[in-house]
């Protein structure tokens, strides 16, 4: 029997990440590679104490079909926590952030639509969009985010642009408040929809970042956030806030693709939202990132002194993004350095345009301090043994040309 696989299916790509992540199960490796929160960060004991007490009280109703907009009181939380007027009847309740993702990309992209971009930007959205089969525009940024001039040279035709405003996926930079606003009017000047995706927004060090883009214009934008980095991602939790003009729609999607998120798992979080629970909870995550961020941007600086590589300093999140010197492909150092029993993630599957092959994606959260130190010496003398190759290879290049 020969299975027909459809257009779409064929367009669909593995994840890059987690196929390196494959790679990181190898033992004594050191992994820099994962979006994956801190364990230490769950809280057992609060979950613990919510299963019971959802069985206790209203068991059946925990364990029964629901509603496909999501649990209202949790709705009703989500609209509470956001800093502008949100309608909980706005707030749609999805299976993690990147359900959202999907939902945006069945209801609103055709084959051959145009979405704009960030250069780079996340590549679970990248592969969210890619089986409604659309033309992805890499719009021009900086370490701010989306240049808005080339926003608006690029917006004409566009369905959307996607943007993560907040200490983002891959690179860790955040928009600034005059960004947002140059960003925000160039997207409302066009006529362009903005789909702004924020799960890393309450990881910040030192300032929480500027107002969200959907507070300037709550009818041009659709918002995505996520449980999985203040509570835990094994709850595949998340949640979308939407016009009332679009949001019947993606509630149909919804319907088609799961009827509704485990009602159990939302029950269990809008028990232990009660009382606070966040306000005192967080603080001990940003705690704990900004002192493995910190151990980090030592250890490169210190380990990667003379090797002209680039780095910024994140003001929050869970990312680093490294650019590597001339002549280096991050891909192929990828394989040297697992050797050395240390991983990352290159650059370049993050890109929708040309990548950048020197450039690479480090995660802070996972590794202890103790780790960060021993990997970064690890991936530092990656690089010098990989420079050392490139000018060998060079001097050869040069005698063979002169023999």
């Amino acid at each position: 029997m020969k299975w027909t696989l459809a257009a779409r299916a064929k367009k669909m790509n593995p994840s890059a990440i987690r196929e390196i992540l494959k790679v990181t199960e190898r033992p004594n490796v050191i992994s820099l590679a994962g979006g994956l929160p801190s364990p230490k960060t769950f809280p057992v004991s609060a979950f613990a104490q919510a299963c019971a007490d959802v069985l206790a009280n209203d068991g059946q109703a925990a364990l029964q079909y629901a509603a496909s907009e999501g649990y209202a009181p949790l709705r009703r939380a989500v609209a509470d926590m956001l800093p502008w007027d949100v309608n909980p009847d706005q707030v749609l309740i999805t299976t993690g952030s990147q359900q959202g993702l999907d939902l945006i990309a069945k209801v609103l992209l055709d084959p051959g639509s145009k979405v704009l971009v960030e250069t780079p930007t996340y590549l679970g959205a990248l592969q969210a969009f890619s089986p409604m089969e659309p033309q992805p525009v890499s719009v021009a940024s900086d370490s701010e985010g989306v240049l808005p001039d080339d926003l608006t040279a690029k917006a004409e035709g566009g369905r959307f642009v996607y943007l993560l405003p907040n200490f983002q996926n891959p690179t860790g930079r955040t928009m600034s408040e005059a960004r947002r606003a140059a960003v925000s009017a160039a997207a409302q000047a066009a006529g362009l929809p903005i789909v702004e995706d924020n799960p890393y927004g309450d990881l910040w060090f030192d300032e929480a970042p500027p107002l969200p883009l959907t507070a300037r214009n709550p009818e041009g934008c659709m918002y995505l956030g996520s449980f999985s980095k203040i509570l835990a991602p094994g709850l595949r939790l998340g949640f979308l806030v939407a016009p009332k003009a679009i949001y019947p729609k993606l509630l149909q999607a919804k319907q088609a693709v799961d009827l509704h998120t485990p009602i159990f798992t939302q029950r269990m979080v809008s028990a232990v939202m009660k009382d606070g629970f966040l306000d005192r909870h967080v603080p001990t995550i940003r705690a704990l990132y900004k002192q493995q961020r910190d151990a980090m941007v030592t250890a490169l600086k210190r380990d990667m002194k003379g090797l002209d590589v680039e780095f910024n300093v994140p003001k929050g999140g869970m990312f680093l993004w490294l650019r590597m010197p001339e002549g280096i492909d991050s891909t192929a150092l990828l394989a040297q350095a697992v050797e050395r029993n240390v991983a990352f993630v290159p650059g370049a599957p993050f890109y929708a345009g040309e990548p950048d092959m020197r450039t690479l994606r480090l995660s802070f959260v996972t590794a202890t301090v103790e780790q960060i130190d021993t990997a970064i010496a690890a991936l530092a003398a990656t690089v010098r043994e990989a420079l050392a190759h490139r000018t060998a290879a060079q001097i050869t290049q040069q005698l063979a040309a002169t023999a």
